[in-house]
């Protein structure tokens, strides 16, 4: 199986909201994990709190992550500037669905934000989403994150 993501950017701050906006996206869902904040890390970078403000207000914003620890997404709503929502079970778009819904939002307007193409990008091709992957936010992955991250990505047809 291939997937084709509508974007792929070398990291969330390459992406381009003003393009997002004249496009009709009115909702952004980021993965958690290595896409807004370093895996199990417990906090964002300053700059990723910065980069947030740029954007924060001209959508709707969530972040969807299939972590299962409830404390740890506890944690990362308290301090997150949106949303957070976890046990998501993505790719199964199920929960993005229901999120969409409660906002009144179409899976046309909106987009999901990832690092893995067979979770948050299945997940959003499967909703009927655009989708954007990311690389990972975490510059020192360790070896075999970065060889998952690797052969997962030869899923993705250019």
């Amino acid at each position: 199986m291939f997937l084709k993501p509508d974007y792929n950017l070398k990291n969330i701050y390459e992406i381009d909201f003003c393009k997002l906006k004249e496009q009709g996206i009115k909702c952004l869902m980021f993965d958690l994990d290595s896409t807004v904040m370093v895996s199990k890390s417990s906090t964002f970078l300053p700059e990723t709190v910065e980069w947030f403000n740029t954007f924060i207000k001209d959508f709707e914003v969530a972040i969807i992550s299939n972590n299962k620890n409830e404390k740890y997404i506890e944690n990362a709503s308290k301090i997150a500037p949106c949303r957070v929502i976890g046990k998501a079970d993505k790719p199964n778009p199920k929960i993005m669905r229901n999120y969409l819904e409660s906002v009144g939002i179409s899976p046309k307007c909106a987009v999901m934000i990832g690092d893995r193409p067979l979770t948050d990008i299945l997940a959003g091709k499967l909703l009927g989403c655009k989708t954007i992957l990311v690389g990972s936010i975490n510059p020192t992955e360790n070896l075999p994150t970065k060889f998952v991250r690797a052969l997962e990505r030869s899923t993705i047809r250019k």
